[in-house]
C-alpha cells in the first residue's frame, strides 16, 4: 500500500509522486541479511520516508529490535511483526524471504538511503505545495498570515536537523559532558561572544535562541552599543548578522559604522568635511566593513512576520547559521492590533519564538520610561522597562494553590508558586506561575475604586483591563469599565443550595419562620413595599415581559437569552470569567513603596479582585541596561564609562560592567585592566 496522500489532488493523476521502490526493498534486504547495517541508516532514515505502506511497517520492526539490542534476522523481524497482527498485512513470511533474495549486500545501504530520503522530500515538496495553494485561497485570512504560513512550509523543508522529539535526559547529559569537557580544554565560552571582555565573561557570550533586551534612556549609546556587538561578532564568528533598523536608514547606520572603524568625527564624515589623513583612514575602513557579512533592513513599518521571513532566507542563503539578529528598537515595531500594551507583549514573545526557531540571538533595543528623569538617582533599574507599573504594599494577592490572599510586599523574593490569571484566549481565570516578586521603590500612587467596593492603589502608568483593552490607570476616567473576575475557582464545594442562601440572607435581615408556618418577611420600609405593588401592578397590565433592563442583566439570563435567541457573542458574554464593573472614582493617594510581580505565560494576575497587567521583560532571557553619569553630571569622575547593567540572566549571574564609550566615534572600547 503506497503512502496515504490523495495525490490525485496535486496535479495529473497519470503521474506517480516521487519514489524509488528498488532502493527501499535493497534497504530492508540489507538489513535483514546484516545486522549491524541498520547502525548506518538508523539516525537519518525514519520510517516515514518509506512509500510503501509495508515497507514501514518492516523497516519498524527492525528499529524496535534494533531498539531492543535484538538481531534484525528474517526470524526475528517475522515474529515482531506477528506479535502485532502486522506479519500476514506486509505479505507474511514469503515478503521478507523475497527481500532477502533480491539482496546481494548492504554495502551501498548509506547511498540507497540517500535516494529513498531524496524522493520522501521531493513528495513533502508537493504536499506543501498543495498546502500552499489551499491557503491561497483562504480570503478571510491575511494576506501577511497567508505568506507567513506558507514561507514556513517551505521552510521546514530546508531544514536538516531531523524532528527527534522527546529525548532522553541521558542522551544530553553525555551530549553535555562532551561539550564542558571541549570547552574546559580550549577555554571557551559557551555562548557568542562579541569582544567586551568583562562582559562576555558575565554573560558566557550570547547564548543561542536567547532574545537579549538592550534598554537606555534617550543618549545613553543603545543603538552605538549594538552596532558595536554586531560587528565584532560578524568579524569575530565570520556568521551572518541581520540588522533591523526601524528608526534609521540605510546609509545612516553605515555612516556611523565608519566613523567607528575609521575613528573620524561622526559629524564631519556625514558634513564630508574630512582632512587629507582622514581619506585613508575611511578607505581603509571601507574595506574592513565590505568583507564583514553584516546586512541591514531600513523598513520603518516592520513586523515581526517580515521580520522571520527576512532572517529565515538570509540564514538559508548563507548555509543554515546566523550569528546574531539586532532590531533598533522595539517600540518601533508594528503590532497587529489596537493596544499598545498587547501589541509589546506579543512582540516580545515572537521575537523570543523567533530566537528559538533560528536558534541565534536576538537583541532587541527598547526605551525606558521618562520615570528615570523624575528621581534623584538617574541609574536605570528593571522597573523603568516595565509597562504594567506597580502596586502598593497591601495589595492582595490571590494565590491559587491555598486558595488565601496574601498583600505583595510578603511576596518579595519568592518565585515559583501560582496565582490566578486571565488566558485571554477564552477569557477563562487559570493559574499562572509567578517567576519574580520584587519592590521597584517608593512612588506616587492613586486609589482607584469600583461600584462594587473594589478599590486598588496603584502607580499611574499600571495596566488595567478595560472594555478596549489593557490601559493605563492614569488614561483611564470615572465610568469607564474594568474587568473583574467574576469569581475565584475553590476546591471547596457549597454546602447549601442557592434558595437556601437566599432565605439565609432573608432571615439574617428582617425575615422571620415559624414552624408550619410560611415564610414571612416583614419591613418598614416604603420603598420595599411600592416595589412589591409595582410588581403586582405590571402583571396585571401586561408589561412584565417587557424586553427592557434597566440595569445589567445577570449572568444566568443572558445565557437563557443567548441560546435561545442563537446569538454566539452573548453567549461568549456571558459564560466566561470577566465583570466588567463600573469606576466610580480615581485619586491621587500620597507615595507608598510599591511592588510588583512577573507572572509567565499570561502576563497578568489577580490584585485586589482586578485583573491587572504583567510586565514586557519577562521573555528576555538577558536583560541590559546602559547607563553613562556625565549625561547627568558633567564633574563626575567616571567621563568617557558607560555602565553596563545586567539586570536579569536566566542563566547566569547579574551585575554591572564598564566599557569606555567616545560619542565622537560612536566608539565602545574596553576599558584597561587597572581602570575595571
Amino acid at each position: 500500500m503506497a503512502e496515504e496522500l490523495n495525490w490525485q489532488a496535486f496535479g495529473d493523476a497519470a503521474r506517480l509522486p516521487p519514489q524509488n521502490i528498488d532502493a527501499e526493498e535493497a534497504i530492508l534486504g540489507g538489513i535483514l541479511l546484516d545486522p549491524e547495517a541498520i547502525n548506518r541508516v538508523v539516525e537519518t532514515l525514519k520510517p516515514e520516508v518509506f512509500y510503501i505502506k509495508a515497507h514501514r511497517d518492516i523497516y519498524e520492526a527492525t528499529v524496535g529490535l534494533h531498539n531492543q539490542h535484538k538481531p534484525t534476522d528474517l526470524m526475528n523481524v517475522a515474529a515482531w511483526l506477528r506479535d502485532r497482527e502486522l506479519l500476514e498485512k506486509i505479505g507474511g513470511i514469503a515478503k521478507l524471504a523475497q527481500l532477502v533474495e533480491r539482496t546481494v549486500s548492504a554495502v551501498n545501504i548509506d547511498a540507497l538511503a540517500a535516494l529513498v530520503i531524496d524522493k520522501y522530500v521531493r513528495r513533502q515538496l508537493i504536499k506543501a505545495g498543495n498546502d500552499i495553494v489551499q491557503l491561497g485561497y483562504q480570503a478571510t485570512e491575511p494576506l501577511e498570515n497567508v505568506l507567513d504560513s506558507s514561507e514556513q512550509k517551505i521552510f521546514q523543508l530546508t531544514q536538516t536537523r531531523p524532528q527527534e522529539g522527546l529525548i532522553a535526559v541521558s542522551d544530553t547529559l553525555i551530549h553535555t559532558f562532551q561539550e564542558i569537557e571541549t570547552r574546559n580544554q580550549e577555554v571557551s565560552l559557551p555562548g557568542v561572544t562579541c569582544n567586551f571582555y568583562d562582559l562576555d565573561a558575565m554573560t558566557g557570550g550570547f547564548q543561542p535562541s536567547d532574545l537579549i533586551i538592550v534598554a537606555g534612556r534617550p543618549s545613553m549609546g543603545k543603538t552605538s552599543f549594538a552596532i558595536n556587538v554586531a560587528r565584532n561578532i560578524a568579524e569575530l564568528h565570520k556568521l551572518p548578522v541581520a540588522i533591523f533598523s526601524l528608526e534609521m536608514s540605510n546609509e545612516q547606520l553605515v555612516q556611523r559604522m565608519l566613523s567607528t572603524e575609521a575613528g573620524v568625527e561622526s559629524n564631519r564624515l556625514r558634513a564630508g568635511r574630512l582632512s587629507q589623513n582622514e581619506w585613508p583612514l575611511l578607505s581603509r575602513a571601507i574595506g574592513v566593513l565590505s568583507e564583514l557579512p553584516l546586512y541591514i533592513d531600513d523598513t520603518a513599518n516592520m513586523t515581526v512576520m517580515q521580520m522571520r521571513s527576512l532572517s529565515r532566507r538570509l540564514q538559508t542563503e548563507k548555509g543554515g547559521k546566523l550569528g546574531l539578529i539586532m532590531l533598533d528598537y522595539i517600540q518601533l515595531m508594528e503590532g497587529s492590533g489596537d493596544n499598545r500594551v498587547q501589541e509589546l507583549s506579543k512582540i516580545t514573545r515572537s521575537l523570543k519564538g523567533l530566537a528559538r526557531e533560528l536558534n541565534c540571538p536576538i537583541i532587541a533595543l527598547s526605551q525606558l520610561s521618562r520615570g528615570v528623569e523624575a528621581r534623584n538617582n538617574k541609574r536605570p533599574m528593571m522597573s523603568d522597562l516595565r509597562e504594567s507599573g506597580c502596586l502598593s504594599g497591601d495589595t492582595l494577592i490571590s494565590l491559587a494553590d491555598t486558595e488565601v490572599e496574601v498583600p505583595i510586599r510578603d511576596l518579595v523574593g519568592k518565585s515559583g508558586f501560582t496565582v490566578w490569571a486571565l488566558n485571554e484566549a477564552n477569557n477563562k481565570i487559570e493559574k499562572g506561575v509567578v517567576t519574580n516578586a520584587f519592590s521597584t521603590g517608593v512612588k506616587p500612587v492613586f486609589c482607584l475604586k469600583t461600584s462594587l467596593g473594589r478599590s486598588i492603589r496603584a502607580t499611574g502608568n499600571h495596566k488595567f483591563l478595560a472594555r478596549d483593552g489593557w490601559k493605563r490607570l492614569d488614561e483611564l476616567k470615572v465610568g469607564d469599565r474594568l474587568a473583574l473576575p467574576r469569581y475565584l475557582p475553590s476546591s471547596s464545594t457549597q454546602t447549601m443550595s442557592d434558595p437556601e442562601l437566599a432565605l439565609l440572607g432573608h432571615l439574617l435581615g428582617d425575615g422571620c419562620t415559624l414552624p408550619r408556618h410560611s415564610i414571612q418577611y416583614t419591613t418598614r420600609e416604603e420603598d420595599l413595599a411600592n416595589l412589591v405593588l409595582s410588581i403586582e401592578c405590571q402583571e396585571k397590565i401586561g408589561v412584565n415581559y417587557a424586553p427592557v433592563f434597566p440595569q445589567n442583566v445577570s449572568q444566568e439570563p443572558a445565557i437563557r437569552i443567548g441560546e435561545f435567541i442563537q446569538s454566539q457573542k452573548l453567549l461568549e458574554l456571558s459564560t466566561n470569567d470577566i465583570y466588567w464593573d463600573k469606576i466610580v472614582s480615581i485619586t491621587p493617594d500620597g507615595e507608598t513603596e510599591v511592588y510588583d510581580l512577573t507572572i509567565s505565560k499570561y502576563h497578568n494576575f489577580v490584585a485586589n479582585h482586578i485583573f491587572t497587567h504583567n510586565s514586557i521583560e519577562q521573555d528576555a532571557d538577558l536583560v541590559v541596561m546602559l547607563y553613562r553619569d556625565e549625561y547627568y553630571n558633567q564633574d563626575t569622575p567616571d567621563r568617557g564609562v558607560t555602565e553596563v547593567i545586567i539586570t536579569k540572566h536566566r542563566n547566569g549571574p547579574t551585575g554591572t560592567v564598564k566599557l569606555l564609550f567616545d560619542p565622537q566615534f560612536t566608539r565602545f572600547r574596553n576599558l584597561a585592566q587597572g581602570q575595571r
